[in-house]
Formats: structure tokens, C-alpha cells, sequence
């Protein structure tokens, strides 16, 4: 099954329909974008895509203004042939970006997949581009709270990422750089998700 799992990772079609299917076409992240960081209310704003992917959610955001960033090649090569927007291939403890030159930042999915020594360097280098006051939002996996959620559990035994956390774990990778200002929980398909706003710490 890994095997399987492996294959359709490396290959982006089959890992977007894949994604697709278990959540619900992203209904729910889809939504919490435009809930939380109204990327079309201003024509000023610049925001980074942290952990890219395929650039699947790419289009919530004005392309002349959106970055995605991930560490994937093939993934990248894919966003860029297939998403408006501008794509790097880059290390997230080790960005080429310019400081604080972003009004907001999404990282969607990508923090289970990081032991902790890469998530606190990530966070430097986010605190280092983001503005001071700028938005943090990240959609993080967590543990299903109900035990009735089958699927959701047998997705996170399927999961490639090994760092799946509770909400103190996580709250304490972003100190001190970013404060939550509010988090909530959230259903996308089967798949449970930790939501936090964070903002910028000088």
C-alpha cells in the first residue's frame, strides 16, 4: 500500500484527484482562504504560498501577487505549467526571498510533514519575509476528535507525513515568532484540520 501511495505521490494528476476525492473538492480550505485572508479585497497585498504542492490553491489568490514556493521539483514544474502565478523550487528553512517583502502567508498541509528542528526553522524564515503585522495562516492536520470518523483515521495511518500534532504542540512550534490570534478545527472530507491566525511578532 505504501508503495502505491508512493507512486501516486510522485506523480502529480493522481495525487490532485486523490486529494480531491478525500476532501471534498477543498471545499472547506477553500473557504477558510477567503474567510481569513480576503486575498482579492486589496490590489496591494503579496502573499506566499509556503509548501505549494501543485499549486492547488493558487487560483484563491491574484496570480500578479502570489508566490508558491515548495521543495517538490516535479510538483513545482507542474504549478507552473498548469497555475497562473509565480513557482520556485526552494528549501523552507533556507528561503531566496527578500525580508519582509509578504503581506500574508499560507502554509496548508505542510507542517506534519516536518520534524521539529525544520518547523522552527521554517517559522525563522517565515518571521524573516512576512511584514511586521502580517497574516500567518495555517491548516494544519490533527488527530480525528471523533472516533466515529473512520476514513479520517485510516487517511492518517495512510498519510505520508509522520508529525502529525496536538494543538499545544503546534501553538508551541510558532512562539515566539507569530502570536495565534484565533484557531478553530475544521472538516475538509474526511480529513481533520487545526486552523490558525497568526500574526507577526517584531
Amino acid at each position: 500500500m505504501q508503495g502505491l501511495l508512493d507512486h501516486v505521490s510522485r506523480t502529480p494528476q493522481l495525487w490532485n484527484m486523490l486529494r480531491w476525492l478525500v476532501e471534498a473538492g477543498f471545499r472547506g480550505e477553500h473557504r477558510v482562504i477567503a474567510q481569513e485572508l480576503r486575498p482579492f479585497a486589496d490590489q496591494q497585498r503579496r502573499f506566499l504560498d509556503f509548501g505549494c504542492g501543485t499549486g492547488q490553491f493558487a487560483a484563491d489568490f491574484p496570480p500578479d501577487r502570489y508566490v508558491g514556493m515548495d521543495l517538490t521539483r516535479p510538483y513545482v514544474q507542474y504549478a507552473g505549467a498548469h497555475r497562473q502565478g509565480s513557482y520556485s523550487v526552494m528549501d523552507g528553512s533556507a528561503l531566496g526571498l527578500s525580508d519582509q517583502s509578504f503581506d500574508a502567508a499560507l502554509v496548508l498541509g505542510v507542517i506534519h510533514h516536518l520534524p521539529d528542528t525544520l518547523v522552527r526553522a521554517s517559522v525563522v524564515e517565515l518571521h524573516r519575509v512576512l511584514k511586521l503585522g502580517a497574516t500567518l495562516l495555517v491548516i494544519e492536520d490533527v488527530p480525528p476528535p471523533s472516533i466515529w470518523n473512520v476514513p479520517g483515521h485510516l487517511m492518517h495511518w495512510l498519510d505520508r507525513g509522520d508529525h502529525i500534532r496536538t494543538d499545544a504542540d503546534y501553538r508551541a512550534l510558532f512562539a515566539p515568532h507569530f502570536e495565534v490570534q484565533r484557531s478553530y478545527h475544521m472538516r475538509s472530507g474526511v480529513c481533520d484540520y487545526g486552523v490558525y491566525l497568526l500574526a507577526r511578532q517584531s
